[in-house]
């Protein structure tokens, strides 16, 4: 089957300009209701957006609507959020419910940003095990798409929902949880939205840690090569930045949880030289909405994330794609891209290379294997960008990538269900709850029911 392309690109505030954490999705006119996601790419094309209030107002939705689709933060970069009819916003559901110290789990509203509580959870004396680069996003858009953080020994955002709550599309609210549903939480968590509409999320905590972000500069990519696993164990949370020029590591940010036995690193970093000053990962814009560097320790909440939670994360302008490779194969996958680095480049601002740990999530990229993504942020060249990524996915097919689901791919259909072993117990649990198609859209009438 065809890919449909439904990019459409305009413009949004570019790096440092503040951002609101309660701003949704920006208006293309004020004229007409057309809205588009933060980074401008895509437009959505639902003729109606409702905005509910309540998990009552929700369910009454639901029920009256024909199809639809939940929205969270549209931090998405393709048409995931989108629906034919009616898009549901949940960005009024953004309380927090409860923290419960004995189960140490604390409860969410789904359209809650991460950034919006985190800072509440710590000075009660928790924290959860991972954030995303970005605090501004959903937490249940966060984890129905699998995105992930950084780390190992630390699986993606998703592996810390232990319950939740979801509208069916008949308009009755249900609850899953690990403990309870353990065969249908597992295909539902990383729902991809075709489900129900979730309203509230119960999230495992620990407590609360510190961090200290340290960077180096210009690694040999023999030494990455020679030194990964230890590289990218080397912290908490590891983040390699490249743009695949000069056979160099650009950037690598340094995650680690800080105790009393916390030393510095030392200045040669397997040949790559500390930082001076603080560091955007794109190296030419200034690092004023980037985290704390410098070793300064700080709350994790503040130095998780890349990107302080006043401001627009990223470069703004921009397109997103990411692949997720076994860790196995994460050296060979790397020089593979490396190959092509004079294809990719035109096209990058950066690329990020992390680690995830396996988790049991059916649609997960993660699923039951530890691994590697190599992220790219791309100008906002379209057609260029749609030529572009053929040529990476082909590089790493060798190693049955997985796409992230939030970000632009051009995998067909039948690859990306024979890289997932649970499509179809997906497929039977999708159609056991959404047995009229209600919150079909283009975006899973392709990738999950196209062949």
């Amino acid at each position: 089957m065809k890919r449909k392309t439904f990019l459409k690109t305009s413009s949004i505030a570019v790096a440092g300009t503040l951002l609101s954490p309660l701003s949704s999705c920006t208006p293309k006119t004020k004229a007409k209701t057309m809205r588009t996601n933060w980074a401008g790419n895509y437009t959505y094309q639902a003729e109606k957006l409702h905005q509910p209030k309540t998990v009552e107002e929700v369910q009454a939705l639901v029920k009256k609507l024909d199809q639809q689709k939940a929205l969270g933060s549209c931090h998405c970069f393709n048409d995931i959020a989108d629906s034919p009819l009616n898009q549901i916003s949940t960005a009024n559901l953004n309380q927090v419910i409860t923290i419960d110290e004995k189960a140490k789990t604390v409860t969410v509203e789904a359209g809650a940003r991460y950034g919006q509580f985190a800072e509440e959870l710590d000075q009660k004396g928790y924290a959860l095990h991972n954030l995303a680069s970005l605090p501004h996003i959903s937490v249940a858009g966060a984890c129905a798409t699998a995105t992930h953080g950084s780390g190992v020994t630390n699986g993606n955002l998703a592996t810390a929902v232990s319950a939740l709550e979801m509208v069916t599309p008949t308009g009755e609210l249900i609850n899953l949880s690990r403990k309870n549903n353990p065969t249908e939480f597992a295909g539902a968590v990383v729902g991809l939205g075709a489900l129900g509409i979730v309203t509230k999320v119960t999230l495992d905590l620990q407590d609360t840690f510190q961090v200290r972000q340290d960077l180096f500069q210009d690694l040999p990519l023999q030494s990455l090569q020679d030194n990964f696993e230890a590289i990218m164990a080397s912290g908490y949370s590891v983040s390699l930045f490249t743009d695949w020029q000069n056979k160099l590591i650009s950037q690598i940010w340094v995650k680690r949880k800080v105790d009393a036995k916390t030393k510095d690193l030392v200045a040669d970093f397997y040949g790559a030289k500390a930082a001076t000053k603080n560091l955007h990962p794109i190296t030419s814009l200034s690092a004023e909405n980037c985290t704390d560097q410098m070793g300064v320790p700080g709350p994790w909440y503040e130095r998780l994330p890349h990107f302080k939670m006043g401001f627009t994360p990223s470069s703004g302008k921009e397109l997103q794609s990411e692949y997720f490779v076994p860790r196995e194969n994460a050296v060979e996958a790397i020089m593979a891209l490396e190959k092509k680095g004079n294809l990719i480049y035109p096209q990058l601002m950066i690329s990020e290379i992390r680690s995830i740990a396996a988790d049991d999530f059916w649609m997960s990229p993660a699923y039951q294997r530890d691994c590697v993504a190599i992220h790219f942020t791309l100008k906002q060249n379209t057609p260029e960008v749609l030529q572009l990524l053929p040529i990476i996915e082909a590089e790493l097919a060798p190693f049955g990538a997985r796409p992230h689901w939030g970000k632009l791919f051009t995998m067909a259909p039948k690859v990306l269900h024979e890289r997932y072993p649970k499509y179809g117990d997906f497929m039977k649990l999708v159609k056991q709850y959404d047995p009229e198609g209600k919150f079909r859209n283009a975006y899973l009438d392709l990738n999950i029911y196209g062949s």
